[in-house]
């Protein structure tokens, strides 16, 4: 088991370069987007890397070759702890009378935050895997 999840990390370093700046940028987009719509945002700004570059490029990098559906569910595992975790030690903010609550009402939000952020997986591998064909002109391994 070991060896499988270290062999998962055995990528050449433009993997993770390109990685860390897709999620970053992607980041610091959703979190600005977040507070313009006042849907919700990070308590502070810095957070983008704690949760997208520490947190979501490992589980990425570990679930690249899986199917997306597979992807998917395994994100929906990831993110709904990190939801339940942020917005329960106020680390993530939610905007009152956000238009999700507006949709889906208010007992749903971190649930309907899950349901869309596990798409993030999925995604991201095949945006980053997009990203590093144009700028290197290779396929990521």
């Amino acid at each position: 088991m070991m060896e499988r999840i270290k062999s998962a990390f055995k990528i050449p370093i433009s993997n993770y370069i390109v990685y860390f700046l897709v999620y970053f940028i992607w980041g610091i987009s959703m979190n600005e987007f977040g507070k313009f719509m006042e849907i919700a945002c990070f308590t502070y700004w810095w957070q983008v890397i704690t949760v997208y570059l520490l947190y979501m490029v490992p589980l990425s990098i570990w679930m690249r070759n899986f199917q997306w559906y597979d992807q998917y569910a395994y994100g929906l595992f990831c993110m709904g702890i990190l939801e339940f975790g942020g917005y329960s030690l106020g680390t993530s903010i939610a905007f009152e009378n956000n238009l999700i609550d507006k949709i889906f009402g208010i007992r749903n939000f971190s649930l309907a935050m899950t349901l869309f952020f596990g798409f993030y997986f999925p995604l991201g591998n095949w945006l980053v895997n997009h990203v590093h064909q144009l700028i290197l002109k290779q396929k990521i391994s």
